[in-house]
């Protein structure tokens, strides 16, 4: 029998065993749940933020490749949407792993490897985001440099941003899939988050 590989980089999903409210919940029934108001709607709106903002940065990141937008009107678009999504990334991991996963994973013993899961990708993706902004800062020096250190250097954050992208577009849905129908199954009062 294979090993389930459950590192961000390496993994489609949730393994098998941490599914079970997944397939008693599944994704294509939340909106129409009675207890999808409160913190399960509110996560799925933060995590659409991400997903959001995630897009918005790589699209204009290959508007500046291809020419569509100036140094200076890529700068002036650009920094300001980094720095937010980067901080109110490092933000709600830090909540989610200080306070939400513990409530969880002590109101679900069976789930507690899933959010020992996620708490490991946010480890992950806090190195994505430092390798992400570093990457950024130079491609924005580079700004000022000659044409090829430009090209060079907006080609070293797309790689980035991408690497980024694909590991927060698989932990946003798995973290979904774990905690969403958790809360749909006993409420946010039940669980002490409401």
């Amino acid at each position: 029998m294979s090993e389930i590989r459950t590192e961000l980089e390496h993994r489609a999903g949730l393994p098998e065993d941490l599914r079970w409210l997944a397939e008693k919940y599944p994704r294509e029934d939340w909106q129409a749940h009675v207890n999808i108001g409160g913190m399960a709607n509110m996560w799925l709106q933060r995590h659409d933020m991400f997903r959001e903002l995630g897009g918005v940065l790589t699209n204009v990141i290959a508007d500046y490749r291809e020419g569509k937008t100036t140094a200076p009107q890529f700068a002036q678009f650009f920094a300001p949407r980094l720095n937010f999504f980067l901080g109110q990334l490092d933000g709600h991991h830090r909540i989610e792993d200080e306070h939400y996963f513990p409530v969880f994973a002590n109101a679900e013993k069976r789930l507690k490897r899933g959010f020992d899961i996620l708490d490991a990708d946010h480890h992950i993706i806090h190195d994505g985001l430092e390798r992400n902004a570093e990457t950024a800062n130079a491609f924005l020096r580079a700004l000022q440099e000659t044409d090829d250190k430009q090209r060079f250097a907006a080609d070293a954050y797309a790689d980035e941003n991408t690497r980024l992208v694909a590991m927060l577009t698989r932990h946003l849905a798995d973290e979904e899939d774990l905690i969403i129908p958790l809360i749909l199954d006993r409420g946010d009062r039940e669980l002490g988050i409401g």
